[in-house]
């Protein structure tokens, strides 16, 4: 999996939440809700070919990781028929 598509969202110290692509300088979008920013990040990956979503608490640790369709997951869920 190309690492340079992976996206992170998180709170930034205004209270805003964002969202980036890792391997970028500046914020995709941001947005008043996590849950908003969580919606933009993965519509973002879907466009762009599938990646790694990682979205974090207000602690700034890393609260759930999630690959994104069609991006290959290593790992997936074992509750999920393929």
């Amino acid at each position: 999996m190309n690492k340079d598509k992976d996206r992170s969202v998180y709170r930034r110290s205004d209270g805003k939440w964002v969202n980036k692509k890792d391997s970028a300088s500046k914020a995709s979008s941001v947005h008043n809700r996590q849950k908003d920013a969580a919606k933009a990040a993965k519509q973002n990956l879907k466009n762009q070919g599938g990646g790694e979503l990682k979205i974090m608490g207000t602690d700034g640790k890393i609260r759930s990781k999630d690959t994104i369709s069609p991006g290959n997951d290593p790992f997936p869920p074992r509750d999920k028929e393929h």
